[in-house]
C-alpha cells in the first residue's frame, strides 16, 4: 500500500497528467457534443457520441508513457529503486496507479460523452437496446485501461519520452492502418495488430465498426471477447519483457 500511495502521489503531484485528463475530457465530451449539436438526429448513435474515444486515446497514451519515462529522465527512479531494491514491485504498483487512473477517467468521460449527447438531442435514438452498445459503452475505460499498461512497458524498454511517445503514437496513427496496404499478406498481419483487436471488442455488431480506424471491414478470426483476450494478452506480454529488462540493467 505504500507503495502505490507513493506512485498515486508521484503522478498526481505534476501538471502533465491533469493537463491530459483534462485534454482528453475536452476531446471525448466536446466531440460528442459537437456532432450531437451539428449532426442530424438520425445519425446521432450510441456509437458515434462515443467516437471522441480513439482520439482521446492518444492522449492517455502519452500520459501514460510520461509516467515512467519522467523519472527516468529526472533521474528520480535511481532514488526510488535504491529505496526498494524489488524494481518488480516499485514498476508493478506505478502499473496498478497509472491504469487505475486513466480506466476510470475513460469509463467516467465515456458516461459524460454519451448523456451530453443524450442531453443536447434527446430526440435521437440513443437508447441503448443491445449487449453490443453496452459492451461500446461500458469498455472503453477497460481498453483505455489496457493501452496504458502498454504506453507504460514501452517507457520502461526505451526510457525517453520523445521515443515512447512517437513509437505510440506511430504504431496507432499510421503503423496499423498502413500496414494493411502491403499486397497480399497486409490484411492477414492487419488482424492480429493490438487496437485493431480492442476496436473489434469496443465497435463490433454496434454499427460503429463501419467508421473509421484500422481494421475496419475485415473479417476476424476472432470475436469481440476474443479481440479483448489478444489485447489483454498483448499488453501483459510485453510488460513482462519490461520488467525481466528493467531488473538487468542499469537505472
Amino acid at each position: 500500500m505504500t507503495l502505490l500511495a507513493v506512485e498515486r502521489i508521484k503522478l498526481l503531484s505534476t501538471r502533465s497528467p491533469w493537463w491530459c485528463l483534462g485534454l482528453t475530457a475536452l476531446i471525448m465530451i466536446g466531440l460528442s457534443a459537437l456532432i450531437a449539436g451539428l449532426g442530424s438526429t438520425e445519425d446521432l448513435t450510441v456509437g458515434t457520441s462515443l467516437v471522441g474515444y480513439n482520439f482521446a486515446l492518444m492522449v492517455l497514451l502519452v500520459m501514460a508513457a510520461i509516467a515512467v519515462t519522467n523519472e527516468y529522465r529526472f533521474g528520480t527512479i535511481r532514488a526510488t529503486f535504491a529505496a526498494v531494491p524489488n524494481r518488480t514491485s516499485v514498476l508493478l504498483a506505478k502499473v496498478g496507479v497509472v491504469t487505475l487512473i486513466i480506466g476510470i477517467a475513460g469509463e467516467v468521460l465515456a458516461l459524460a460523452a454519451y448523456w451530453v449527447a443524450r442531453l443536447i438531442e434527446p430526440n435521437a435514438d440513443l437508447s441503448i437496446n443491445s449487449a453490443a452498445e453496452w459492451r461500446y459503452l461500458l469498455g472503453i475505460g477497460l481498453v483505455f485501461a489496457l493501452s496504458a499498461v502498454i504506453a507504460i512497458a514501452v517507457g520502461i524498454l526505451v526510457r525517453q519520452t520523445a521515443a515512447a511517445i512517437s513509437i505510440l503514437l506511430v504504431w496507432t496513427l499510421l503503423v496499423e492502418g498502413l500496414i494493411g496496404l502491403i499486397p497480399r499478406v497486409g490484411d492477414d498481419i492487419q488482424k492480429w495488430m493490438p487496437w485493431v483487436a480492442a476496436n473489434h471488442f469496443l465497435t463490433a455488431g454496434n454499427g460503429a465498426d463501419s467508421g473509421e480506424g484500422a481494421g475496419v471491414g475485415l473479417q476476424l478470426p476472432y470475436g469481440p471477447w476474443g479481440g479483448l483476450a489478444y489485447f489483454a494478452g498483448i499488453a501483459v506480454a510485453l510488460l513482462v519483457v519490461a520488467l525481466v529488462v528493467a531488473e538487468r540493467r542499469d537505472a
